[in-house]
This record gives structure tokens, C-alpha cells and sequence, in this order.
């Protein structure tokens, strides 16, 4: 299904064609009801004229038969068949009965043009050709109860081919014109409305970059105004939510601290312990939501980075801790990102799989597009209608409070948080026999 242009200036030019197609619609149909008119007037007049004169002379006894353009036959002269033209019929009766005089049937027909027409011969030889090629004849006969009847005859154009042709030739101009400049104005509107997307697309929160030129019409430059303030509020916004969590990390950190060390009194070794997990939890989640909060603007540039050999390094941490981890010896990917950030987004993804399963298989490829980083697992899996949802901060599948499976459900998120931001995509499904497979597919950067 045609949607026509979606463009701004091609929306402009097929607002401005559909209005010049309505006018010339309209003026065309002005011009065949005025031709009409004129051509009916013309006709009118002329015939009326000259069946009044020839009534007087015959009143007067003289002969009219072959005089002139008008002749005195006893019948209809007119075939049936020919085509009739009824406002010439109403308009030559009302005109003659308003000269009184007393008529019946008026009749018409348009037939080719007759060589010896006696008004033909009045005419120039070009005219007459010109006649001749692009006209018609109109006899016309009126009855005049117990005399006969009057006959005579116009020139009449065949059609309106001329005409049509004209106002198509007007109408292709107008078109070339108006359109042309309509293109030309509508793209000088439209050019810094792109340059205003393209840096919306392109803007990065904390990120410096240079403010939108303001140009074009004075709306245009209003938005373009208004988009440069809101990503200077932006940003003071970002700085100020950045003191603000470094001020929280810093107070809840200081008294996590001095519990840590407080609780070395505890004369219980079952009671200390506990009371070191939970502290050590706390630290865990308080490092997630800080980390989660302040992704949008890290500190670490994105560097060239050895895909294969970041992720080897995590499997050896793992190893080193005693867990079940398969890898195969990755090859050599060098993709563009940031290499801490990476290493926790996998890091999260094989804790989950460790969590729930006890062990993990990873795998790292390259794609056409890229490179790829599977973490398969034979854990529980996740329900089909939970695999949407998993990856939203504070959701847990598992609802217990088990210490073994725990957290508060914002390592998922980090993992989504971190890879988009690096311009790639992460993703869940369950395995055949059972599990998961967490996929995280990287551009090259």
C-alpha cells in the first residue's frame, strides 16, 4: 500500500501538487461551462436573428428559399440520428417566442461541414481550412405551423481536444514551477531539522558536544534552541546525580566499614559469620546499584580490546574460586569497548549460571557482525513468560531468600545495562534438556 512521501519536502510537494491539481480541476471545469455558455450565446443569437428576418420577408411575400444562410422547407430537413444539442433548441424557441413570433417544434443537429456552405464561403481560405479540420456544423430548423419549417446552420467545434490540451500544457508548467521551487524551499526547512536529529541521535549524556546551529525558520530555530538548552540541563542534572551518588557510596560505605570491624568482637563464630555475609552482601548490592546508576556515564574510554582473551581472564577467576567452568580456547577477537565494564557484565552472567546450575560453559565466536559470547548452564532454566522480564532491575526468578541464590536481582540488569551500552545486544533462552544460554552479540566498534 502507497504511503506517499515521508520526507518533509516531499510531504510539502504532494500537499502543494494535490492543491495545483484541484485548482486546475476547477478551472477546468470554469472554462468547458463558460466555453459552453459562449458557444451556446453564439449560436443563439444569430440563428434568432435570422429566422426573424426571414419570417418578416416571407409576412412580406417575398421569397426566402435559397437566400442567404436561411431556407423555407416544407418538413424536418433534420435526420433523427444526428446528434441534438437541447439548450440551443430551449434557447433559439424562448428567443423567438419572445420576439412573438408563434413557433413549434425547434430542432437541431450537428453534422460534418458541408464544402458549400453558404457561411463557409464568407470565410478566408485559411479560416475555412482551419474550420474545416477542427469543426462541425450546427443546422438548426424551426417549424412554423401551416408554412414549413426555417432552416439554417453555425459552425460548431467538434470537441474540446484543444482546449484540454492547453490546460494539460498549463498545468505540466505550473507543476515544473512551482513544484521545483516548493523542493528547493522545503529542503532549505528540512536541512536543519536532519541536522538536528542526527545530533539527538548522536548525543551522549556527560558527553561534551557542540550546541545545534540555530538556522531556518524561526520555529525551527525554536527547537533547535530548545533541544541545546535541555542538553545542557541534562548534563547539569547527570553532574549533580553523580555528587549525589558519590556522596551516598561514600556514607553507606564508611559505617559498612566500621561494622566490619565490629563485628570481629562477636564471640560467636556461626553469628560472626553470618554478620560478615550480610555485611559483605550489602557491599555487593550497594556496588550494583552505584555501578547501575552511574553506567550511563562511565569513566573508562573505550579501548581496542582482546575479546577472547578479557573473558579467558574471567574463566580463570572463576576457576581459581573452584568452580565448574568449561571454556574452549577462545580465538583472537579485538573489539572496541570498555574493558571493566565487560569484564562485569560477564562476570554477572557466569555468577547467575554458577547460582542456579553450578557451572558454566563459555563460549566466544565471531560473528559477520561482530563477535559473540554464549554462557550455557544446566540449571533450572526460566519460565518462557519470565525470559522477558528477567533483565528488569530488582526482578529475581527464584523468590526465596536463600543465601546461596540471593541477591536483590540486579546483576541481569547491569549485564543488559552495560552491553547496550557498548552498542550490542544480550538475550535469554532456555536449552533443549534443559537449562539456559545467555547470549551477548557485540558490534566490532
Amino acid at each position: 500500500m502507497w504511503r506517499g512521501p515521508t520526507s518533509l519536502p516531499g510531504q510539502i510537494a504532494l500537499l502543494v501538487a494535490i492543491a495545483l491539481f484541484v485548482a486546475q480541476a476547477i478551472n477546468f471545469g470554469l472554462l468547458l461551462r463558460e466555453r459552453r455558455e459562449v458557444r451556446i450565446a453564439g449560436a443563439t443569437f444569430p440563428v434568432v436573428t435570422r429566422l426573424i428576418d426571414a419570417n418578416e420577408r416571407i409576412e412580406a411575400g417575398r421569397p426566402v428559399r435559397g437566400r442567404g444562410r436561411v431556407m423555407l422547407v416544407p418538413a424536418n430537413p433534420l435526420p433523427a440520428s444526428l446528434p441534438r444539442v437541447s439548450e440551443v433548441e430551449s434557447a433559439v424557441r424562448a428567443g423567438l417566442i419572445d420576439s412573438g413570433l408563434r413557433v413549434g417544434r425547434v430542432v437541431t443537429g450537428i453534422r460534418p461541414i458541408r464544402r458549400d456552405a453558404p457561411w463557409l464561403r464568407r470565410a478566408s481560405p485559411r479560416e475555412a481550412q482551419r474550420i474545416l479540420r477542427g469543426g462541425s456544423e450546427l443546422a438548426i430548423a424551426a417549424e412554423l405551423p401551416g408554412r414549413g419549417w426555417l432552416a439554417t446552420s453555425v459552425g460548431w467545434p467538434r470537441s474540446d481536444r484543444r482546449l484540454i490540451g492547453q490546460l494539460i500544457a498549463q498545468t505540466l508548467i505550473l507543476y515544473g514551477i512551482v513544484l521545483l521551487a516548493v523542493l528547493w524551499i522545503g529542503n532549505r526547512i528540512a536541512r536543519p531539522l536532519r541536522t538536528l536529529a542526527v545530533a539527538a541521535r548522536g548525543f551522549r549524556p556527560g558527553q561534551p558536544a557542540e550546541p545545534v546551529e540555530e538556522r531556518g525558520p524561526d520555529d525551527v530555530r525554536a527547537v533547535i534552541s530548545a533541544y541545546n538548552n535541555l542538553g545542557t540541563r541534562v548534563t547539569a542534572m547527570l553532574d549533580e546525580k553523580d555528587r549525589m551518588l558519590g556522596a551516598i557510596g561514600h556514607d553507606l560505605r564508611t559505617p559498612l566499614a566500621a561494622l566490619r570491624v565490629r563485628i570481629e568482637s562477636v564471640e560467636d563464630d556461626d553469628n560472626r559469620a553470618r554478620m560478615a555475609d550480610t555485611i559483605d552482601e550489602m557491599t555487593r548490592t550497594l556496588e550494583d546499584i552505584l555501578s547501575l546508576a552511574r553506567l550511563g556515564r562511565p569513566s573508562e574510554p573505550p579501548v581496542e580490546t582482546d575479546l577472547g582473551a578479557l573473558v579467558d581472564a574471567v574463566v580463570d577467576d572463576f576457576r581459581d574460586l573452584g568452580h565448574a567452568i568449561v571454556a574452549a580456547e577462545p580465538e583472537r577477537l579485538t573489539i572496541r569497548l570498555r574493558p571493566t565494564l565487560m569484564r562485569r557484565a560477564v562476570r554477572n552472567l557466569i555468577e547467575n549460571a554458577i547460582k542456579y546450575a553450578g557451572g558454566a560453559e563459555v563460549a566466544v565466536a565471531k560473528t559477520p557482525a561482530g563477535a559473540r559470547i554464549d554462557i550455557r548452564d544446566r540449571g533450572p532454566g526460566i519460565p518462557a513468560d519470565r525470559l522477558a522480564h528477567v533483565f528488569e532491575a530488582f526482578i529475581r526468578v527464584e523468590t526465596s531468600r536463600n543465601r546461596d541464590t540471593g541477591g536483590i536481582g540486579l546483576g541481569l540488569a547491569l549485564a543488559r545495562a552495560i552491553v547496550e551500552e557498548a552498542g550490542g545486544r544480550i538475550s535469554l533462552a532456555n536449552r533443549d534438556g534443559g537449562g539456559l544460554i545467555a547470549t551477548i552479540d557485540l558490534p566490532r566498534g
